[in-house]
């Protein structure tokens, strides 16, 4: 979270556009920040999109036309994004994906690992530690009411209000308790 992943997504997004490309851009319905036609990412760069709730509608939305498929929050989408993902693939579609790839408890996020691993290219982009300004590659579950609590929240989207990015070495430190250097 907070490495740029949408922003990256929706950039590649509008490059294609302006080549004049046709482009199908999907988000899933667990993600409704920026409304249920529109990608959003956190630094409020948006564009319209479909949203969609499993994988296999993903195919279903990718016409005769389409040239590109940009799937954000791809980890929502669960195992079956890799074949749909490899199918959309083996019909000469460009498929562009951004997701997390460990979970808030240093886990791999399934299906990214084998996104990734079945993948022709993959950039993978870091968030900077809320702790200590080191490259973050995890993230941390907080309270909405305290940014600084450990606590679990109930859902699973959103921003600073629920997660903090975090560094191997502050993955599991508390911030209150942590020192800032």
């Amino acid at each position: 979270m907070f490495a740029g992943k949408t922003e990256e997504l929706l950039r590649r997004v509008r490059r294609a556009v302006i080549a004049g490309r046709r482009v199908v851009v999907v988000g899933h319905a667990l993600d409704d920040r920026g409304g249920a036609d529109r990608l959003t990412s956190h630094a409020g760069l948006d564009h319209p999109s479909i949203t969609v709730s499993t994988a296999a509608e993903i195919e279903r939305a990718v016409d005769a036309d389409t040239e590109i498929v940009a799937i954000d929050e791809a980890q929502f989408f669960g195992p079956d994004l890799v074949a749909v993902a490899g199918r959309l693939a083996g019909r000469g579609l460009v498929v562009i994906v951004a997701g997390l790839d460990v979970t808030f408890d240093a886990a791999p996020f399934e299906p990214l690992p084998s996104l990734m691993a079945l993948a022709e290219r993959v950039d993978k982009f870091t968030a900077i530690c809320t702790i200590c300004g080191e490259d973050a590659v995890f993230h941390v579950r907080v309270d909405a009411t305290s940014a600084r609590s450990s606590a679990l929240v109930a859902d699973h989207v959103g921003g600073t209000e629920k997660y903090q990015a975090r560094c191997r070495r502050h993955l599991g430190a508390d911030a209150a308790s942590a020192e800032i250097e």
